[in-house]
């Protein structure tokens, strides 16, 4: 069986995969309608997907035990995904795709610095090299 950090690099780059199909398929459906619209739409089909996938799991019973400090880390998580993908689906109906999707990546900086603070995760200079090389790669896209 693989490791916890091989199913994360794993599950990681499926991520990644489908985030990039997200982004094409985005680009292309928001191109002639209201990016809220647009955003609604897809949150529809998440939810529908999602708890589907609950159900045919048979994981409904784990409602029961989500604690309070849970449950409200995963609201406000929900907020902040919401109003990402309403800014992100308005950034891709005015702009490129590929001026939009790495700026939107560039959100890994503060993720870095956030996980530092919140989650007293360390910075190793690996991560902190990587993360400099995106930072630069997207400003040679920028500009």
């Amino acid at each position: 069986m693989l490791n916890n950090e091989t199913n994360a690099i794993i599950f990681a780059l499926l991520s990644a995969f489908f985030a990039a199909l997200t982004t094409i398929f985005a680009k292309i459906g928001v191109e002639a309608i209201n990016p809220n619209v647009a955003t609604a739409v897809r949150t529809v089909v998440i939810l529908v997907m999602v708890w589907g996938w609950v159900f045919a799991k048979g994981q409904l019973e784990t409602l029961l035990t989500i604690s309070l400090k849970t449950l409200l880390f995963l609201v406000l998580s929900g907020l902040s995904t919401g109003l990402s993908w309403l800014f992100y689906f308005r950034a891709l109906q005015v702009g490129k795709a590929s001026l939009v999707a790495p700026l939107d990546k560039s959100s890994l900086v503060l993720v870095l610095i956030f996980s530092a603070i919140f989650l007293k995760e360390q910075l190793t200079l690996q991560v902190i090299l990587g993360t400099a090389l995106i930072v630069v790669g997207t400003l040679v896209l920028i500009f």
